[in-house]
């Protein structure tokens, strides 16, 4: 792991900082906290909270992410909570009169990825749950994000919409796929295994006399097969299934 890594932040030693701008509730910074957490954030700064810091609301609802907590900084003034920062991107629904780069929160994970890989601290400011950030705060930044979200309902609460810049940024820098199949104990079954578990079927359904019509039996047995095999079966269903086949008919299986 690179010097100054952190476990918590996934490998990377300057995260993203989130400055939450007065702060109403202790609840919201402490579900705030949480989200962070998830996403491998972990430097909090609070401008002004209405109800004081620390909160035993906050710690509550944070629900374990005591570092969060613990180590969240209070400011007075937004020029000392961003002081150190090298860019400065703020959240907010309206882009109001500013000419501002304007980022959605996938847009700014590798923007964001890109400037800390160079060394540089980066921090996102949220502004009050009631309000949203003033003017001032969006003089302050270097570009605006902003969520696509349903144009008639655009309000997010604190917690919301921190988890979705977090989770953008966590999601950039990790390799998973985005589909797979958990197989546990079992594996993926063979065509073999296919083939066998399809002819043993169509010749239990022969017996019963369900391919009535000989000259729609292809076409009805493939119809079969492709049930299976858009079932993505495995080595152990595909046992399962020839040993229900035998049990329908009345024998026993063997293995």
């Amino acid at each position: 792991m690179p010097d100054g890594a952190r476990p918590e932040t996934g490998g990377i030693a300057n995260p993203p900082v989130i400055i939450l701008i007065e702060p109403q509730l202790g609840d919201n910074i402490g579900k705030a906290a949480r989200a962070m957490l998830n996403c491998g954030l972990v430097d909090l700064r609070l401008v002004r909270p209405r109800d004081g810091w620390p909160n035993d609301r906050a710690t509550a609802n944070a629900s374990g992410a005591d570092i969060v907590i613990d180590n969240t900084k209070v400011f007075e003034r937004e020029e000392d909570a961003l002081a150190d920062l090298n860019r400065v991107y703020v959240t907010t629904a309206r882009t109001r009169d500013a000419i501002k780069p304007v980022f959605t929160p996938k847009g700014l994970a590798p923007e964001m990825r890109a400037n800390v890989a160079q060394g540089e601290k980066v921090g996102v400011m949220f502004g009050p749950e009631r309000t949203g950030v003033r003017n001032e705060h969006i003089s302050m930044a270097d570009a605006v994000v902003t969520v696509p979200l349903n144009p008639g309902f655009t309000s997010l609460n604190l917690a919301q919409a921190v988890l979705l810049i977090g989770y953008e940024w966590w999601q950039a820098g990790v390799d998973v796929p985005d589909y797979q199949m958990m197989m546990n104990d079992t594996f993926p079954a063979t065509r073999d295994e296919l083939d066998r578990l399809f002819e043993h079927l169509e010749a239990e359904l022969d017996n019963s006399g369900f391919f009535r019509v000989e000259a729609k039996r292809p076409n009805m047995a493939r119809n079969i097969r492709n049930i299976f095999n858009r079932a993505n079966l495995t080595h152990q269903e595909v046992q399962t299934l020839r040993g229900m086949i035998v049990a329908m008919r009345g024998g026993k299986h063997k293995p």
